[in-house]
């Protein structure tokens, strides 16, 4: 009971940092694209309405919604190097020899943005994710691992960024303060933040006036 509390505590601590840094992107790239913004509003709008709020059971419903979360995680994972890993035995490991007992990072930012794996890597594109498109690269996607050792909060991380993003684009008018795009510089950190923290102007939406009213 008590191992189990405690690995609840690490997914909570763990995630709170992670799913902040990845909403704060997540949201910067949506003002520096406002047509990926009006999509997701359109999206929300036409299967959620401006009467109640969003709920956990819509987010299936969302895929636009999704393949912007999947974009995010591309371009911007919250852990660029991942969990440090732990070779048991020798292995090959992209044609080099790792000996046993080595520590093993893997550079998910770098994969995440090559050119021989993905189309126009460094633009943000949540159609990429489509399945209508023929194009779902889910799979390639490394922000939670893979495998045995992937991450156990994904699914957590996944629900609680998707909520949230959506509640603020249902809720709110966004725009970014000047005519200048948002400056997109990666800061230094375990967890990636941005170098300038993300400033925006939001206006509330009538689902707002009607929560309040009701």
């Amino acid at each position: 009971m008590v191992m189990m509390f405690c690995a609840l505590q690490v997914m909570v601590l763990g995630g709170t940092e992670t799913n902040a840094v990845t909403m704060e992107w997540a949201m910067s790239c949506l003002l520096n694209n406002p047509d990926k913004l009006a999509k997701a509003r359109e999206e929300i709008d036409k299967q959620v309405g401006q009467e109640r709020l969003l709920e956990e059971s819509d987010i299936a419903g969302l895929p636009y919604l999704g393949n912007i979360i999947s974009e995010t995680f591309r371009l911007y994972p919250a852990s660029p190097l991942l969990v440090p890993h732990f070779a048991s035995e020798d292995c090959v490991v992209g044609g080099y020899l790792v000996p046993a007992h080595t520590m093993v990072l893997v550079n998910a930012y770098a994969i995440h943005r090559d050119p021989n794996l993905w189309d126009d890597p460094m633009s943000f594109k949540p159609e990429r994710h489509s399945a209508a498109a023929g194009k779902v690269d889910g799979a390639k996607i490394l922000t939670f691992g893979m495998g045995r050792r992937v991450c156990p909060g994904v699914g957590m991380a996944n629900r609680l960024v998707a909520y949230t993003l959506g509640t603020l684009i249902q809720c709110f008018e966004w725009e970014r303060v000047g005519e200048e795009e948002i400056d997109m510089t990666e800061g230094k950190g375990i967890t990636m933040p941005k170098v300038k923290p993300l400033e925006a102007i939001c206006v509330a939406r009538p689902v707002v006036k009607n929560i309040i009213v009701s």
